[in-house]
């Protein structure tokens, strides 16, 4: 009893109401929070609390920011559509306000997308420059996975949220993982730009990635292992979390002398062998394969080359005894 105790609870106040239903609409920062519903971030910490303790949200902290989201589904679920059977023909100013303002946090965050892009236009032109036309390597990521549902994806370095853009619509569900709140908060523009905002995004390291063992069915690595000091247990980190017949689709440059990269753009490792990624796929309990290279012969631009690591499906007996 005391569970549904808890959650009537926490639903008897009109605020947090008014909350629910706005973090059924979007992933929201408590400061988001308190802009639409014109009250102290303090108030609305505390009634983020209640809600959460009752388990109707989720809280994760991206530096000073604190974002807020619907918890799970299976408890989430029925008390929603109990609110819906009971209020949605009930139309209100306050909904319609809520509304209004929820409409205008996500027109912010695109513009803010699209001005950071602005102001960065020299430097993504410059990045780009490094390698063949984007638009190539996803024709070719694209069909690297097509020949079985992407299932449940995990994106690790999100960036941008490019791969979840392209990948999203297709998916169970996706998660976008990255260190950098700035680079975060540039993605969930993007993402509601797009018309993904069911799509997550969240601040983690790629060596410590916050999801259990074997839940993910794709796994996409772009262009991040030349950032690694330590790309094979980022390998071994993202091949942990693949159930079995998942994918590991890892993007990145082909090995190369551009030495300048090192202290003009960060690059850790100056790209890498086949040999060196299919090991570490390998060792990571992974079948490897090289999908392609993909280079411009009448050019000085970096190779790109796609591997893919498949973990092996389970056994008939295994789902027998897991059934």
């Amino acid at each position: 009893m005391e569970p549904a105790l808890a959650i009537f609870r926490a639903l008897a106040d009109p605020t947090r109401l008014r909350m629910l239903l706005l973090v059924r609409a979007m992933e929201l920062s408590v400061g988001e929070l308190a802009a639409v519903l014109r009250q102290s971030q303090p108030r609305v910490s505390r009634h983020v609390r209640i809600l959460a303790d009752a388990g109707l949200l989720r809280r994760s902290k991206e530096g000073a920011w604190v974002f807020v989201r619907l918890g799970e589904a299976a408890l989430t679920a029925p008390v929603l559509a109990a609110i819906d059977a009971l209020v949605a023909q009930t139309a209100t100013d306050v909904a319609d306000s809520d509304a209004a303002r929820l409409a205008q946090v996500r027109a912010e965050r695109v513009a803010a997308a699209n001005a950071y892009f602005a102001a960065h236009a020299e430097q993504w032109d410059d990045i780009r420059s490094l390698h063949i036309a984007e638009e190539r390597v996803e024709v070719a990521m694209t069909a690297a996975l097509a020949a079985v549902p992407v299932g449940h994806l995990l994106d690790i370095g999100t960036g941008t949220g490019r791969i979840i853009e392209l990948f999203g619509p297709h998916a169970t569900s996706a998660i976008g993982i990255d260190r950098s709140p700035d680079m975060l908060r540039l993605a969930r523009g993007k993402l509601e730009a797009a018309g993904l905002s069911a799509c997550e995004v969240r601040q983690a390291d790629m060596y410590a990635l916050p999801r259990p063992d074997g839940s993910a069915d794709t796994v996409v690595l772009h262009q991040v292992l030349h950032f690694a000091q330590t790309p094979e247990l980022a390998v071994a980190e993202a091949a942990r979390v693949l159930a079995p017949g998942g994918r590991l689709l890892i993007v990145d440059f082909a090995r190369h002398a551009r030495e300048e990269l090192r202290a003009r753009h960060a690059h850790a490792r100056l790209g890498f062998d086949d040999a060196q990624v299919c090991d570490w796929l390998t060792a990571a309990g992974l079948v490897p394969q090289v999908v392609t290279h993909l280079g411009a012969a009448d050019s000085d631009a970096l190779t790109v080359t796609l591997w893919l690591g498949t973990r092996a499906p389970r056994s008939r007996t295994a789902q027998k005894e897991a059934a």
